[in-house]
């Protein structure tokens, strides 16, 4: 009689489980729609709204006029800070929010979703200023994350190198002690947020002999003498956001301005890879589900062939294949974010995510621009701003072909 009990009161938590439970994105009559998906609730879906809102009238109206200066102007990142969009997973005693993962999710996926890749958020927020909270002393962390937060410095992370992209060991930039500083020489390149950032941490060798594990994290602050911002990369997408060289020529800094222990760099970046990756990895399926939306939109309107173009076989087809391989795709991202939120997620895993999701990306953006015909390729259609910002996702972060080998030990060589 007791297991019968229990066994009715089981079924009736699971049932109002299923009741509550929200859509998953298959099923939604959008991919982009909020309310959907299990991994957030309705606080989530507020600060949705708020941000989708945001980048519809700060950002996407005036983002033309960025893409030719080559930048975001410096007002729209303390506009960012005060709408709380900035380093949400800062500690509170900093003047963040604590929070997990998910709300800097729904930043990074509506920022994919408006097709603006101008503003450097993603990088200021869920990158640098992770390694500050992580790292940092006390002094470094009361001094510097508060202004991240508030969008007053502006973040930057100094790792790739002209000779030195995925191949960590070969950085070449040093620094050399000198009494109770350390001389920086070295060269930095593709920088995001470069030009305009305040605070970059900076990867140098203390020890030329031992390869990745010689190096270490400073913080290297805009005005320092030595410290010289090259100009600004023509790229071929995300053209508003401003990436350049940097330079360090003699560039002598304080023993307190390392992040984090002497010669142990390399082991701090593996830890915050698996957050990175993971981010890129959101951001690619986010643009998938635009790119997907869009396309739809665009062939169920568009008349052709005495009728609307999703009315062939062809098109419809095509688009199932979207829909599908997105979808899934969004599934293993939102299992990896439920895991990171848990701090589970593993580096094979994110190296998964990455490496999938941005090749995702690149075939969706390619059918968007197809089903959208000679209109794809006008710079005015988002699709067309999704395909060539899309291709660059496989290279950074670890390029791909990395992201396979990494897979390729966890699967032979497991630990």
């Amino acid at each position: 009689m007791m297991q019968s009990v229990r066994l009715s009161k089981m079924v009736s938590r699971l049932s109002q489980k299923r009741l509550m439970s929200r859509l998953a994105p298959a099923q939604a009559g959008k991919l982009t729609d909020i309310g959907i998906r299990d991994i957030f609730d309705s606080d989530h879906d507020m600060f949705r709204e708020m941000t989708r809102n945001w980048f519809e009238t700060e950002v996407k109206p005036f983002h033309g006029e960025w893409e030719k200066a080559g930048e975001v102007p410096r007002e729209l990142w303390t506009k960012a800070g005060e709408m709380g969009l900035l380093s949400n997973m800062v500690p509170e005693e900093y003047g963040g929010l604590g929070t997990d993962c998910k709300y800097p999710a729904i930043v990074w996926e509506e920022q994919s979703y408006s097709g603006c890749t101008g503003p450097g958020f993603a990088m200021h927020s869920d990158i640098v200023a992770p390694y500050i909270t992580n790292y940092g002393t006390e002094e470094q962390k009361q001094r510097m994350l508060p202004k991240l937060v508030s969008g007053e410095w502006i973040g930057a992370l100094g790792m790739t190198e002209p000779s030195a992209g995925s191949d960590f060991a070969n950085i070449k930039t040093v620094a050399v002690e000198d009494g109770d500083d350390y001389i920086i020489n070295g060269s930095k390149v593709f920088i995001t947020n470069g030009w305009l950032c305040d605070v970059v941490i900076v990867c140098a060798k203390t020890d030329t002999g031992k390869g990745a594990h010689g190096v270490s994290l400073f913080l290297i602050e805009d005005g320092m003498k030595g410290f010289i911002k090259g100009n600004k990369l023509n790229k071929m997408g995300m053209k508003a956001q401003d990436t350049c060289e940097l330079f360090f020529e003699d560039l002598r800094v304080p023993k307190s301005a390392m992040l984090g222990q002497k010669d142990k760099g390399f082991y701090a970046v593996m830890q915050e890879l698996p957050q990175e990756r993971l981010l890129i990895a959101d951001m690619g399926v986010a643009s998938a589900e635009a790119v997907f939306e869009a396309s739809r939109e665009y062939v169920c309107e568009r008349k052709a062939f005495k009728g609307k173009l999703s009315d062939l076989q062809t098109v419809s087809h095509k688009l199932a294949e979207m829909k599908t391989v997105t979808v899934v795709g969004r599934a293993f991202v939102d299992q990896c974010i439920e895991l990171h939120a848990d701090h589970k997620l593993k580096s094979d895993q994110a190296s998964m995510a990455k490496y999938w999701c941005t090749d995702l990306q690149t075939k969706i953006a390619d059918h968007g621009v197809q089903l959208h015909g000679g209109w794809g390729y006008m710079w005015e259609y988002d699709v067309c701003k999704h395909y060539v910002d899309s291709r660059v996702q496989s290279i950074y972060g670890g390029a791909n072909e990395i992201m396979k080998e990494l897979i390729g030990r966890s699967i032979t060589n497991p630990r």
